[in-house]
């Protein structure tokens, strides 16, 4: 399995409201309940209505377009994470996951899991 590489910084937010969110940026994904307004984005696209912030964050995107019935990817990738101490945050789209990790377990993060077998790509 490939997991891409992403190059640039993210940035997990909570918004007022969703009037500033750049929605054509190359990445951006929202998330809302009754509980809160949440935003992943590249650290530059930070809307100015942010109520809480956290910054250093990289991703990698599970590549691929997987259909629903598939089981465990996530699982299997959030497990030799956990066992390696390597926090992270996960971000599903229709098509595909993603995983994020702060800035400073990135490395780490990538070394781990080609020695498991993961192709890594830029």
């Amino acid at each position: 399995m490939e997991l891409k590489k992403l190059d640039q910084d993210l940035s997990i937010c909570k918004v007022e409201d969703y009037s500033l969110v750049d929605l054509d940026a190359e990445y951006c994904f929202i998330g809302k309940t009754d509980e809160e307004k949440s935003l992943v984005c590249l650290t530059e696209n930070v809307p100015p209505n942010t109520i809480q912030r956290e910054d250093g964050w990289k991703g990698l995107r599970i590549q691929g377009i997987f259909d629903f019935s598939l089981v465990g990817i996530l699982s299997k990738l959030s497990a030799i994470l956990a066992d390696n101490a390597i926090p992270i945050f996960a971000v599903s789209t229709y098509n595909t996951d993603y995983i994020l990790t702060k800035r400073e377990h990135y490395q780490k993060a990538l070394d781990v899991l080609a020695r498991c077998g993961y192709k890594i790509v830029d």
